[in-house]
């Protein structure tokens, strides 16, 4: 008897030894620039329904960085612009997705200085442009939109997180930028000369993942998009105490914060559903336009007009 005992005391002390040792479960690291569009995720994080043991949010200065960390696989998620997930699909990198965050009404801008009137005025005028990601689709847009080309204007390469420094010392005369530099360039006197309102429906913020990390993580996936429903429903319900917790990360105030959400649509779970889901995806034809107009300016050079990434299993 007292063999068994000792046999069983072993055993229990073998695998609780065994089980301390096992790694942790591998986070999935999902990775933003800083964008109101995407801060329903910090506010998921913070008023605890995200998954903080699943899933770490990492934030870059600007969505070249997200871009490039995705790429190399630091991150397994980013949330990006569609133009920007359509560039790694012209890589043959495989992707999903799996969730539309936003789709921008006036929230992307060009800024110029008070004298700088409207986009006839910017010709031969320095324009401060994030090149590898959203800004080069914008301000060649904008340009097209008015019938300008890009050797109208002087490109001053600079990552989005540069922009209001270099404006702010004269370095540049306008910037293609995004809430929340858009409401601080306002209010230093800073002319808004064209809006993603001019091009509605081509500005879609969306949640993509490496193809494996889907096929691996459902149930976390799962999780996650629940979790951004969640934190739009309390933002819904809660505006003030919402915006007051943004606020904090974005650098504006509470106003501010509910103010810059003006200039964007966040589709609901059933709007979800008929852009990424059913015989015909709505973001499948929005995927075509871009392709057919990034292609035409030299900002693809293949043609992704039909990429099977779309993904409804979550919604």
């Amino acid at each position: 008897m007292m063999n068994r005992v000792k046999s069983l005391l072993i055993i229990l002390v073998s695998l609780t030894m065994w089980g301390c040792n096992q790694p942790e479960p591998q986070r999935l690291r999902l990775g933003t620039n800083i964008w109101p569009g995407y801060e329903p995720l910090y506010l998921a994080r913070e008023i605890g329904v995200l998954p903080s043991n699943k899933v770490h949010l990492v934030e870059y200065p600007s969505a070249s960085e997200v871009i490039r960390a995705f790429r190399n696989k630091a991150l397994e998620m980013a949330s990006l612009t569609l133009d920007e997930v359509l560039l790694l699909v012209q890589d043959d990198i495989p992707v999903k997705v799996i969730l539309v965050h936003d789709i921008s009404n006036g929230a992307d801008a060009i800024l110029a200085r008070p004298e700088i009137t409207s986009m006839r005025d910017i010709v031969g005028k320095r324009v401060a442009v994030e090149s590898s990601a959203l800004g080069a689709y914008v301000i060649t847009r904008a340009l097209e939109l008015n019938k300008l080309s890009l050797k109208d204007i002087i490109i001053k390469h600079l990552d989005v997180n540069q922009h209001e420094k270099a404006y702010k010392n004269n370095q540049v005369d306008a910037v293609v930028n995004f809430e929340p530099v858009r409401t601080r360039l306002l209010n230093k006197g800073a002319k808004e000369i064209f809006t993603s309102k001019e091009m509605y429906g081509e500005i879609v913020d969306v949640l993509v993942v490496h193809e494996e990390v889907f096929k691996q993580n459902k149930s976390v996936l799962k999780e996650i998009v629940n979790a951004w429903f969640t934190a739009l429903d309390y933002f819904s319900q809660q505006p003030q105490l919402a915006a007051n917790i943004m606020a904090k990360r974005l650098n504006v105030s509470p106003r501010e914060v509910i103010a810059s959400f003006e200039g964007l649509e966040l589709p609901n779970r059933k709007i979800n559903r008929t852009l990424l889901g059913g015989k015909k995806p709505k973001l499948r034809i929005t995927i075509q336009h871009l392709s057919r107009v990034l292609k035409e300016n030299k900002l693809l050079y293949k043609d992704v007009e039909n990429p099977d990434i779309l993904i409804e299993d979550f919604l």
